[in-house]
């Protein structure tokens, strides 16, 4: 489908490659931006992780197979945001925690550490913030990383790290473009000048964010991550949180409380004690927790249940609801 825009086309097209267009099948893009850091990637370390044993070419077949693996292999969670910790968007110390160490995190790794390996197998990626919406049209600040990348002679976006209502396979960057995977689907739509990913929710679109296709650099991500991770009013900072998202069932884990949006809008709520979420955690969203930090999850729970134990109980929106 063609752009209706020939402006935001250029833009569009000179943003995943600058002076080309996607790459095609057996081609190749320019080597990766030393940046990013992507010269840093294990990335045999990367696909054991994940399980992918396919070709390392740079098709839309390759693409889709890498992000329908990564999402099913590497949970989203904010265990570090919860425990005071930071989170630290050095490519190696990603690499350490995501891969190396069997843990999740939220978008800035997830989609930082998505794209270098894009890049190495020779896919044009362009890093991008997003504004996340979900439902809300007021202008928050740019908490969300997703990616533009070339492939089979088109651009696509690709998100592994949105969380439980995110992309599980990457849907063309045209205005009305549409995935479906499983019981979900998504939309993509122009809005004046940006981009709005949406999804169907109880037969309506959805918006979940909106993004501009333009150049970004790595100070972009580290002041907007600074800010999600230690703001007191950003979306992950004072609880826990953990999502996950297959064809049939999305999940949220918040604190104590674990939502589950089933493939027919049904939505139920479970409350957990801390060593059922610790339990969780390591089953269900497949997190390698070691002892000590099992042990600190416990305690940071007790806090925060005693926290709010004096406030009148309400439904909780989810943490990306807040940001």
């Amino acid at each position: 489908m063609a752009m209706e825009n020939g402006a935001l086309e250029r833009e569009t097209e000179a943003a995943a490659r600058p002076g080309a267009t996607a790459v095609g099948p057996g081609t190749s893009a320019a080597a990766p931006d030393p940046q990013w850091g992507g010269d840093l990637l294990d990335l045999d370390a990367y696909l054991r992780r994940i399980g992918y044993e396919g070709p390392r070419t740079a098709t839309v077949e390759t693409l889709f197979d890498l992000h329908r693996m990564h999402k099913a292999a590497i949970a989203f969670e904010n265990l570090d945001v919860a425990l005071e910790r930071g989170v630290s968007l050095q490519l190696d110390d990603v690499q350490r925690k995501l891969v190396d160490s069997g843990r999740g995190g939220y978008c800035f790794e997830h989609n930082l550490l998505f794209a270098a390996v894009l890049e190495r197998l020779g896919f044009p990626v362009t890093r991008l913030l997003a504004r996340v919406r979900l439902g809300r049209r007021q202008i928050r600040y740019r908490a969300h990383t997703v990616l533009a990348v070339g492939a089979g002679y088109e651009l696509w976006l690709a998100d592994a790290g949105f969380g439980a209502e995110g992309l599980i396979e990457p849907v063309p960057l045209h205005s009305g473009s549409v995935a479906k995977a499983g019981a979900w689907s998504w939309r993509v739509l122009r809005e004046v000048d940006q981009w709005v990913l949406q999804t169907l929710r109880d037969g309506d679109w959805f918006d979940l964010y909106a993004f501009r296709v333009e150049q970004h650099f790595p100070p972009d991500f580290e002041v907007s991550n600074h800010y999600t991770a230690h703001h007191a009013r950003s979306a992950f900072t004072g609880k826990v949180v953990a999502m996950r998202g297959t064809e049939d069932v999305q999940q949220t884990l918040r604190d104590r409380e674990l939502t589950t949006r089933h493939a027919d809008d049904v939505i139920e709520r479970t409350a957990l004690t801390a060593d059922e979420v610790v339990d969780l955690l390591r089953g269900t969203f497949a997190i390698r927790l070691t002892d000590r930090d099992a042990h600190l999850l416990r305690r940071r729970l007790a806090f925060l249940a005693s926290q709010g134990a004096s406030k009148s109980p309400k439904p909780s929106p989810t943490p990306l609801q807040e940001a």
